[in-house]
C-alpha cells in the first residue's frame, strides 16, 4: 500500500465502476466497529463530489444487530434497483425506534458503510467491497474509548454479536480493497490479491496464540 493525501483517485477508480444495482454503483466499506468506516465513508463521498452515504448503523436497531438484511432489501435495494427512489426509516438508538421515513435517490454512485456491508446478502448488488484493515482488538478498544464507560455493557454484547456474525459471513476474504489510515491520509490496495497472503490478517492477528 502506498499512503494517498487525497481520496480522489479512489473516487475516480469507483465512478468509472459499471452499475450494480439499477443506475447506481453501491460501494461498501465494511471493518470491525471502531475502525474508522464512518469517517473514512465520510471523506469519500466528498471526494466523489457529494455522494449519498448509507450508514447501517441507521438500518440495524437493538434487537436486530445483524438481522437488518430483510428491511434494507425492501426498503432500500429493491427500489433503487429498479431506478425509484427508497424510502427507509432510520433507527433512533437514544428512542429505541424506527424515526421518521427519509428518502434516498438512485444518485450514480452510493456508498453503503457498516459492519456487515460485505455479507453474503449484500455483495451481489456491490460494484465494490471496501475493508478497513484495522485490528479488531484495536477497533474494538477505539469504539469503547469512542463511546465511553455509560456504553460498556453495549459493548460487551457487541463484540459478541460481531464475532458470531464474521465467524458464519466473513466479508474480508471477499473484499476488493484493502483500506488503511496512515499518518498523512489513507492508503489501499485494490485487486485480486488485495486479500491474498498470509492468512493470519491484520484483523485477525489478535487471534494468534501468545508466546
Amino acid at each position: 500500500m502506498e499512503p494517498h493525501q487525497s481520496l480522489e483517485p479512489l473516487a475516480r477508480e469507483l465512478a468509472l465502476l459499471p452499475p450494480s444495482l439499477g443506475p447506481v454503483r453501491l460501494i461498501g466499506i465494511d471493518g470491525h466497529a471502531g475502525s474508522g468506516k464512518s469517517t473514512f465513508a465520510g471523506r469519500l463521498a466528498e471526494a466523489l463530489g457529494g455522494a449519498p452515504v448509507l450508514h447501517l448503523d441507521d438500518v440495524a436497531s437493538h434487537a436486530e444487530l445483524f438481522g437488518w438484511e430483510e428491511r434494507l432489501r425492501v426498503q432500500v435495494l429493491e427500489p433503487l434497483a429498479d431506478g425509484r427512489p427508497a424510502h427507509w426509516a432510520p433507527y433512533d438508538w437514544v428512542e429505541r425506534r424506527f424515526g421518521p421515513e427519509r428518502v434516498l435517490e438512485p444518485a450514480p454512485v452510493l456508498l453503503v458503510e457498516g459492519v456487515g456491508a460485505g455479507r453474503r446478502a449484500l455483495r451481489p448488488h456491490l460494484a465494490r467491497l471496501l475493508w478497513m484493515e484495522t485490528p479488531r482488538a484495536e477497533s474494538w478498544l477505539r469504539g469503547r474509548e469512542r463511546d465511553g464507560r455509560e456504553l460498556a455493557g453495549f459493548w460487551d454484547g457487541w463484540e459478541r454479536a460481531e464475532r458470531a456474525h464474521f465467524s458464519s459471513d466473513p466479508s474480508r476474504p471477499f473484499a476488493d480493497t484493502l483500506v488503511r489510515q496512515s499518518s498523512t491520509g489513507y492508503e489501499w490496495s485494490s485487486g485480486t490479491g488485495a486479500t491474498a497472503g498470509n492468512p493470519a490478517s491484520l484483523t485477525d492477528r489478535d487471534e494468534l496464540p501468545r508466546a
